[in-house]
């Protein structure tokens, strides 16, 4: 049973975590190793280039979308297909745990359960659009 009252926090902090971390992967694939970077290694493993542009703004609008409330649920699914990427791409072979060399998939399965909880479990408060039409109460 869940508590109502405390529930709605949970998806906030879901939310806001989830953004913060999209954020930081895709300030890490601007910053530290560049968009040009990215793209090179997307092709290193026989994935065409552009999509390493893609996965970025994915990944921003995507994390900035979460941070503010808007559509997070249908947002948190439409995240799902970039971990899943990255762990059929480069973690998945790399075994389990993540302090692997190349990293394993743990983190990333983390990640995909804490989505799909947020798709689960709404919204959460001050969401600036959110999915569904908030009730009268």
């Amino acid at each position: 049973m869940s508590d109502s009252r405390t529930a709605p926090y949970a998806a906030l902090v879901l939310r806001l975590v989830l953004g913060a971390l999209f954020l930081a992967h895709a300030g890490l694939k601007l910053f530290v190793f560049t968009p040009a970077g990215t793209a090179g290694f997307f092709g290193s493993l026989g994935l065409p280039g552009w999509l390493a542009y893609v996965t970025i703004a994915w990944e921003l609008v995507g994390g900035l979308a979460l941070i503010l409330g808007i559509w997070p649920r249908l947002v948190a699914i439409a995240l799902i297909p970039v971990l899943v990427g990255a762990i059929v791409t480069v973690h998945g072979p790399a075994g389990f745990f993540f302090t692997n060399p190349k990293g394993g998939w743990e983190f990333l399965g983390l990640w995909i359960a804490g989505l799909f909880a947020l798709a689960l479990i709404g919204d959460g408060p001050m969401a600036l659009k959110p999915t569904t039409a908030r009730q009268a109460r």
